[in-house]
Formats: C-alpha cells, sequence, structure tokens
C-alpha cells in the first residue's frame, strides 16, 4: 500500500464495501519455489472479516493448502496515468492514481460439503446486481452435471486479519489542480475504468481538509 497517509485515511467501512462490490482478486501466497498467485472471485462478508472462495484443483494454491497458511487477497479498482501537464501548475511529475485494497490473513481448505453452499451464495451475490434479470441459480443445471464440475474444484475461506487500503485520487493536490487533473482524466486517461476515477478524484478531499 501506499506510504504516504494522504492516500490511506478513507474508513474500513468504505475499503469492505468497495472489496466486497468487486468481488475479484488476486491471491497469493510464498511457495517453495516462489509466489503463487490466482485470479479469483471471492465472496467477503459484510465485517470484512471472512472471504470465501474457490480453486480448481490442480492449482498451485490449491494444492499447497492443505493446512491454514499465510495469504494475501488484492483487490484492484480504477487506474490511470497522470501527466504533469493536466495538473496546471509547475514542477509536476507524472504519477498513477488508483483504487487498491489488500485483504491479509490465513487461508484454509474446507470441507467439500461446503462447496455447493458457498457457489449458491456466490453466484447469488453477482446475479444480484444484474437486475431486472432473473437470477440464475444452480438448480437450472441438468440433473449430475454441477455434481460433477464441482469434483474439479475445491473450496476455501481466508481469515481476514487485516485490511489496507490506498485509495490514490490527488489528495495532495488543491481542489482546483485535482480537478481539472480529473477532467483529463476522463477525456484522455490511460488505464481503467477511468471515467469512474475520475468522478472518484472530484469527490476527494485535500490532505490539508481531513
Amino acid at each position: 500500500m501506499h506510504p504516504n497517509t494522504a492516500f490511506r485515511q478513507d474508513p474500513q467501512t468504505r475499503n469492505i464495501a468497495f472489496a466486497r462490490e468487486r468481488g475479484f482478486g488476486t491471491l497469493a501466497i510464498n511457495g517453495d519455489d516462489g509466489p503463487h498467485t490466482a485470479h479469483i472471485p471471492f465472496l467477503l462478508s459484510e465485517d470484512g472479516q471472512e472471504a470465501e472462495l474457490h480453486l480448481v484443483r490442480s492449482n498451485q494454491i490449491a494444492r499447497a493448502c492443505k493446512a491454514p497458511l499465510k495469504a494475501v487477497v488484492t483487490v484492484t479498482g480504477p487506474d490511470s496515468y497522470i501527466s504533469p501537464d493536466w495538473y496546471g501548475i509547475d514542477d509536476q511529475v507524472p504519477t498513477w492514481n488508483y483504487v487498491a485494497i489488500r485483504l491479509t490473513g490465513m487461508l484454509h481448505p474446507l470441507p467439500q460439503d461446503a462447496l455447493h453452499p458457498l457457489l449458491d451464495r456466490l453466484s447469488a451475490h453477482f446475479e444480484e446486481t444484474l437486475r431486472p434479470k432473473t437470477p440464475w441459480t444452480t438448480g437450472k443445471m441438468s440433473d449430475g452435471v454441477m455434481e460433477r464440475m464441482m469434483r474439479q474444484i475445491q473450496p476455501f475461506q481466508l481469515d481476514v486479519a487485516k485490511i489496507e487500503a490506498t485509495w490514490k485520487l490527488g489528495q495532495n493536490k488543491s481542489d482546483d489542480v485535482r480537478e481539472l487533473a480529473a477532467d483529463h482524466v476522463a477525456g484522455y486517461g490511460i488505464g481503467q475504468e477511468t471515467h469512474i476515477l475520475s468522478a472518484l478524484m472530484r469527490g476527494a478531499k485535500p490532505e490539508t481538509s481531513k
């Protein structure tokens, strides 16, 4: 996470809400031959203390996690390159604005009979956002198909011990300078979801107002 405290002052409730809504991140552990990562959907509890997920059994992390081990899930949001020219003031340097949440804790395997309920909760969480579409459920699968597919995956839970976040939105700049940069991000940003990042930058408060 970014060391500048100006970018790390958002309340934990906002960090949890962002991670819950995003529901997708990079799971990482330390392996014997170096770091192992997996890109995963997950379901974070409302209090941010538990994240449910599943992995293909052949995944390196699934094979390594036979007992609880340390792990981290990194959740990234909108981001963009920021040109110094976009601030409208002298003596600035290039940077990158972004949102990122890090969930650190202990990953442990769950019993196989926990998998189907986990998948139901996970799909329900995302299907809920697709209204007015009728939510998809595992009950729509043909007899035996779901059971065969579930043999290939395994359920896990991350017990979250620490949540860290960076909302790098130009809070160390004055309102007029930050908002001018936000205008350029919306029009010319290089990154992901630049219009969302632009809106977040406009809503950010400078460090001096905190």
